[in-house]
């Protein structure tokens, strides 16, 4: 009885937090087909506030820089990501330790602190050569700092997962260290390369913070191009705005958590 009454406790806990979670993005997806343009009063269903954002140059254009900003910080920091992840995997070298916990030490540094951080080093640089004026190229090195300890981290825990005697029988047999690579090592890392590349993608399309203090001019992304619209008032097409960008990112989560589950499942049959 005391059982049956703690898993109902449990349940009607977890129904309020998931509630507390995601009652503010069901009102904002909500709100995007709402024919009213101001109020939350519901005026009728309807999606013209889609056609206005396919219509709105400014987001047309925040969502090219947004997604070109992506895919050059994930490419980069994917391969980055990866040596460091072979170099930490390869053994006990000078400074490991110290680089691992560097690594950690970023992923958890809150990201207004990153943020002025590389702030004042571009404005450093920026004194000393005359380089790294804020703009794209300033917004790309500060997405591919924060992105590498995410696909070293995953990458490397697939790499903990395979037996290093496949890479000794290749080296035995007479492979060398590229054929080695090529043809067992990276077959067998490339389910946690994709799933360090997707976060990487992910975290890029959600960052504001680190965006938003080394964005120069001509180099909006849409999370500031939301922030800054939110500012002037709330609108249906902000909200429409809203609801693809999270809807992108929720597919791109849910590609990470597939990979990554197929690949435990790998690992399982292989045990």
């Amino acid at each position: 009885m005391k059982s049956g009454r703690t898993r109902a406790a449990l349940l009607v806990v977890s129904l309020l937090l998931y509630f507390f979670l995601y009652a503010p993005i069901a009102a904002v997806v909500a709100q995007s087909f709402n024919s009213a343009r101001h109020g939350s009063a519901w005026g009728g269903f309807t999606t013209k506030w889609y056609a206005s954002v396919a219509h709105n140059e400014l987001a047309l254009r925040a969502t090219g820089v947004t997604l070109l900003l992506a895919a050059m910080s994930t490419a980069v920091s994917t391969v980055l990501g990866t040596l460091l992840a072979l170099g930490l995997n390869r053994g006990k070298l000078a400074g490991q330790r110290a680089a691992e916990w560097t690594l950690r030490t970023v992923i958890v540094v809150p990201d207004i602190v990153m943020a002025i951080a590389l702030l004042m080093f571009y404005g450093v640089v920026r004194q000393w050569l005359g380089v790294l004026e804020p703009g794209l190229l300033t917004m790309t090195l500060a997405h591919i700092t924060f992105q590498i300890p995410f696909v070293a981290l995953v990458v490397r825990a697939r790499l903990n997962g395979i037996d290093p005697s496949l890479a000794e029988a290749a080296i035995d047999l007479g492979a060398t260290g590229w054929q080695t690579f090529r043809h067992i090592t990276c077959p067998l890392i490339s389910p946690g390369i994709l799933a360090g590349a997707l976060l990487a993608f992910t975290l890029s399309l959600d960052d504001f913070v680190l965006s938003f203090f080394t964005t120069g001019p001509g180099a909006t992304t849409l999370p500031i191009l939301i922030y800054s619209s939110v500012k002037r008032g709330l609108t249906p097409d902000i909200n429409a705005l809203s609801t693809l960008l999270a809807v992108l990112l929720v597919a791109v989560t849910v590609v990470v958590m597939l990979l990554q589950g197929r690949s435990s499942d790998h690992r399982a049959q292989k045990g």
